[in-house]
């Protein structure tokens, strides 16, 4: 397999099973890069295809671009993630999605009783901010946040 930059963005597009426009997307966020023909079309590399598998693999798990252009960063060279590289991030990752799990746990067990706005008129709120001691700690949802505070 030549790693030959000739694939058209539409090809692209249908083997991996997105939009031309997110890979318009993906290469300006940096996660993906294309080169220009003499006809100054984008062609990718066949490689790209592996990447924008790892995107949409790192989204569905909730993973943020901006994580993952930070993951992949960090391989040498830039390069395409092999079955290796593939262990490792997931590895990374694991730790982000167990504190993505505890956070939404904790949405769950106050989400039938109260927003988590911190107010003082919720009589029956499971997370009651008594003497608004939460004045100056931070605006919105926090003790969803931060449920050491509602304590």
């Amino acid at each position: 397999m030549t790693l030959e930059a000739n694939l058209s963005v539409g090809t692209v597009a249908k083997r991996a099973g997105v939009a031309v426009s997110a890979l318009h997307f993906y290469e300006k966020k940096g996660l993906i890069r294309s080169w220009r023909n003499q006809g100054n079309q984008r062609r990718y590399k066949r490689d790209v295809l592996r990447r924008i598998a790892v995107i949409k693999a790192a989204q569905k798990m909730g993973i943020t671009l901006e994580e993952v252009k930070e993951t992949l960063s960090t391989l040498p060279e830039k390069r395409t993630p092999n079955k290796e590289d593939w262990a490792n991030m997931s590895r990374q990752w694991q730790h982000q999605l167990d504190e993505k799990i505890a956070y939404m746990q904790r949405v769950r067990a106050y989400v039938d009783g109260c927003i988590g706005c911190g107010c003082l008129s919720m009589q029956r709120c499971p997370i009651y901010n008594p003497e608004d001691k939460l004045a100056n700690v931070d605006g919105g949802a926090v003790l969803l946040d931060h449920p050491e505070l509602g304590d």
